[in-house]
Formats: structure tokens, C-alpha cells, sequence
């Protein structure tokens, strides 16, 4: 199982990667870090992730899975702005293939117009919420959400848990 773990350049949400790589790996995924850099990534905390494939490059034929790290670098980067992202995240979403969203990267998925009738858990940033609504995501009150095959989470205390979820929609669990 390969999952593509895509974070922003610089201001990622450290624990999100931290606390789901080793379960991934633990279960026998093959976790990649994927961002659009070609040096190494900078989280919020100050940890370093080398990159392991460039977005650009990233193809969902090539992973199982996707995970969309929060964190402030996805507005400072306006990773919700960038078609070819969101046109690969729709192409996983077409081909059935699970995608995990955190906080509020729930922007990219929402501007990738995949949720429309989809329970999406509910973000804080007001945003993402205005985005939750307007691309007719159905905002849901639980702080982990998982409804066809786009897993949210709203609560950064329950990366474990997600990650649980998402490998047994892999099929690991």
C-alpha cells in the first residue's frame, strides 16, 4: 500500500505527519512525503521531512491513498489555488481512491468541487467552512467524518484515529 502524504512546503502541521507516518508504516504502508519543493519541507514546529516526489510528478495510479496535511502553509501557499492540485485530487476521488483531509486543507478538497453531498467534519477556520458550504459539502458535527471515500478530521488530537480509518479503507485493519 503507498500513500502519498502531500504537505506545503514550509508550515505543515508537524504532529499530523508525525503521529500517521509510523502508523502507516506499522501497518505496512509505505508512506511518501509529496509537496511542491524540491528541498526539504519545514513544518509549523520546526521538523524536516526530505521529499519523497514532487507533486508535480504524482500520478493517483501511484498510490492507494492521499493525505492532505493542515497546517498555516496551506494558505500561505494557496495549495487550494493550484489547479494541477486539485485536479489530481479529483482524479483520486474518481478512481475510488481513499483521501484523507485535515483541518483546514478540507479547502483543497472543497475547491476540487468533490463534496457535494458529502459529510465533511466541521473546520474551525471560518474559510473553510464558507468553502464547506458553498461547494455543498454537508457539514457535520463529528470531529472525524468519513463518508465515500474522503475521511475529515476537525480534531488535531485524533490523527491516530484517522489514520486507523484510512487504513481500514486500504484494507490493512
Amino acid at each position: 500500500m503507498k500513500v502519498a502524504l502531500l504537505v506545503a512546503p514550509k508550515q505543515f502541521r508537524d504532529e499530523s505527519v508525525s503521529h500517521s507516518m509510523p502508523m502507516l508504516q506499522k501497518w505496512g504502508a509505505s508512506p511518501t512525503i509529496v509537496s511542491y519543493s524540491t528541498k526539504d519541507c519545514v513544518g509549523y514546529r520546526g521538523a524536516v521531512y526530505k521529499v519523497g516526489l514532487n507533486a508535480g510528478r504524482m500520478h493517483p495510479d501511484d498510490f492507494d491513498a492521499i493525505v492532505l496535511v493542515d497546517g498555516p502553509g496551506i494558505d500561505t501557499y494557496k495549495l487550494y489555488d493550484f489547479r494541477p492540485l486539485l485536479d489530481m485530487v479529483k482524479l483520486f476521488f474518481d478512481k475510488g481512491k481513499p483521501i484523507a483531509v485535515m483541518g483546514n486543507a478540507v479547502k483543497i478538497v472543497a475547491r476540487a468541487n468533490i463534496i457535494n453531498g458529502i459529510k465533511i467534519s466541521a473546520p474551525k477556520d471560518e474559510e473553510s467552512k464558507r468553502l464547506v458550504l458553498l461547494y455543498r459539502g454537508i457539514e457535520s458535527e463529528k470531529p472525524l467524518e468519513h463518508d465515500r471515500n474522503i475521511i475529515s478530521l476537525s480534531d488535531d488530537s485524533m490523527v491516530e484515529q484517522m489514520t486507523g480509518v484510512l487504513l481500514e479503507k486500504l484494507g490493512a485493519k
